[in-house]
């Protein structure tokens, strides 16, 4: 095993957490859906980049990117 996929002592393994909690993605994609707000302003409003919001839309299963 590597580190990488070696469990830690509390049965977790590593990795980098997501930028955006479930709720912030949530409405994260309601702003989106809105269409009050280009790509770029979102993630602005969010602290994220473009690309984190783009994941997010395409993990919502919207296709009007």
């Amino acid at each position: 095993m590597t580190s990488k996929t070696m469990p830690t002592s509390a049965g977790r393994l590593r990795g980098k957490q997501p930028k955006l909690s479930k709720a912030q993605e949530k409405h994260l994609i309601e702003v989106h859906q809105r269409g009050e707000h280009t790509t770029a302003q979102i993630a602005e409003l969010f602290s994220v980049g473009r690309s984190t919001v783009y994941r997010a839309i395409q993990r919502a299963g919207d296709t009007d990117v």
